[in-house]
């Protein structure tokens, strides 16, 4: 209704020259869900909630530190240990602190923690190591349900779940969850006990996963192989409490020197070894976290074994699941060039090598799967070094939904497109609305066709946005208040396979 003036004078009238503008949502969010050593802001929990950090600062702050994952020393087959033949069978491990240690040295940024439980828990009086529980996991994600920021889901604590149908069945709720519920985020996948190489039968790692992941809402996720052997964690932050078993250790570290029975006390080589001796007698005892770490540290110049025990028992805490380092991946690819951007081809920090080397050969079947399952690849290139090489979902049949950047960038422009729409709720349905809403989105589609995640020589090819009377909507949708928009997109698409033909011509001239 136009303004009525009753008094002479002058007025001014402001009018909006320019429709509202969409702005593109964040694309690389992480949450991760996990065990962490406590959850607490001051003195209120943070248990089961979504908890925004920036840095690893901010995680060690809010949720502590390193747990302490310990191992027994075993022999070949669990006999007992020599000093020429021991291993490690793991005994007590969560994997989200060092996880998180691999997000940020990949380029990781802002994430979502959400602790489902702590390391240690009572059992009366005693304290003893969590046991990690599928219902806990899959119930970290409910919280998530009132979060809109979050874009990819991480679960790394899956993969030490007692048996891999229980990591699987975490791995369909983080689907149905994705892809269902939210329809705005993706889950990164590890393979249970992918640090195994592939036998090709029905113990396969590969295939019990595809087995185990099911078929539903497929195009919201991808899973990485094989796990990765890191330089995350240092020796110098091992001690003795690393090994579960210690007076077997004891017992080996003591065969390691001579008896000082019949030697004269007084030679220096018997005042050595009685000294070293009443150094391993003390594994174990009472002692506080600073003579421990000292006592450990002597104990690895003196002791050879010891040094190589720890050393090696480094190298066993390095292998971790590569699901938190692709999510590091994902943040510095959409940041450096942004989400179209296949997130492949990409060197790895923190990072040795894959645990297991794959070949050309060894990959296919990874890569096109009958079932359309594709597991992307991990791999070391002479003069390269350690690259990414995949960029399938696990919906790899589907040629709409075969990339994770196609999966991601549709999630960015639908979600944008969403908030923005927003603004036009309960205005009036008629053509003034609608040029206002197709010249919004006409612009911001604009902008993703020259930033590169639209195709086509021009953006009239590139996307077409329609809204109208007659065109995408009836009197009916007039009537019941729907206002119908059709956007249609050319989303890029990796160079997947670029095959390059060469051909011999007759000499000229």
């Amino acid at each position: 209704m136009a303004q009525v003036y009753q008094t002479p004078g002058v007025y001014i009238e402001e009018k909006n020259a320019f429709p509202n503008s969409v702005v593109a949502v964040a694309t690389a969010v992480p949450a991760f869900i996990g065990y962490t050593a406590m959850a607490m802001r001051g003195k209120k929990t943070l248990h089961m909630k979504p908890t925004r950090i920036t840095s690893l600062a901010d995680y060690i702050s809010f949720f502590g530190g390193a747990p302490n994952n310990t191992y027994n020393l075993v022999g070949p087959e669990g006999t007992p240990a020599t000093a020429d033949a021991f291993q490690f069978e793991k005994e007590s491990i969560f994997h989200l602190y060092n996880s998180i240690r691999l997000f940020f040295a990949n380029g990781g940024g802002p994430c979502y923690i959400i602790s489902v439980g702590e390391y240690m828990e009572k059992d009366g009086e005693e304290a003893k190591p969590a046991k990690i529980e599928k219902d806990k996991l899959i119930e970290g994600l409910k919280p998530l349900l009132k979060e809109q920021e979050p874009t990819i889901i991480v679960v790394p604590d899956a993969t030490l779940l007692e048996d891999e149908n229980q990591c699987y069945d975490v791995y369909k709720e983080v689907l149905n969850h994705c892809g269902y519920k939210m329809k705005n985020r993706v889950g990164i996948f590890d393979v249970f006990n992918g640090f195994q190489d592939r036998t090709h039968d029905e113990e396969d790692v590969i295939t019990k996963f595809r087995s185990g992941i099911g078929t539903n809402f497929l195009a919201f996720g991808g899973a990485y192989y094989p796990w990765l052997n890191t330089s995350i964690v240092q020796g110098n932050e091992l001690d003795y409490n690393n090994i579960n078993n210690l007076d077997d250790l004891k017992a080996l570290l003591m065969a390691e020197f001579p008896t000082i029975e019949g030697l004269d006390p007084a030679e220096p080589e018997a005042q050595r070894t009685a000294q070293i001796q009443e150094l391993i007698q003390k594994i174990g005892t009472d002692l506080n976290a600073t003579d421990t770490l000292a006592l450990s540290n002597t104990l690895k110049a003196v002791s050879p074994l010891f040094k190589e025990i720890i050393s090696e028992l480094t190298k066993v805490m390095n292998v971790l699941p590569p699901s938190s380092a692709m999510a590091g991946i994902y943040t510095m690819v959409d940041n450096t060039i942004g989400v179209h951007k296949a997130p492949a081809n990409v060197s790895l920090n923190g990072v040795i090598g894959p645990s297991v080397n794959l070949t050309a050969e060894n990959q296919q079947n990874l890569n096109l799967p009958l079932d359309g399952k594709a597991i992307n690849a991990i791999r070391t290139f002479i003069g390269k070094g350690v690259l990414v090489w995949g960029a399938r979902t696990l919906d790899g049949n589907s040629n709409d939904w075969r990339y994770i950047n196609v999966r991601r960038t549709l999630i960015m422009i639908e979600e944008s497109i969403r908030i923005a729409a927003g603004a036009y709720v309960f205005e009036p349905n008629d053509a003034n609305t609608w040029i206002n809403m197709k010249g919004m989105l006409d612009s911001f589609l604009a902008n993703q066709w020259r930033t590169g995640a639209l195709v086509g020589p021009s953006p009239a090819e590139a996307f077409s946005v329609d809204v109208g009377l007659g065109v995408t909507m009836t009197p009916q949708d007039v009537l019941e208040g729907i206002m119908r928009i059709s956007v249609k997109l050319a989303i890029s698409r990796p160079a997947e396979f670029i095959v390059i033909t060469f051909q011999q011509q007759m000499q000229k001239g």
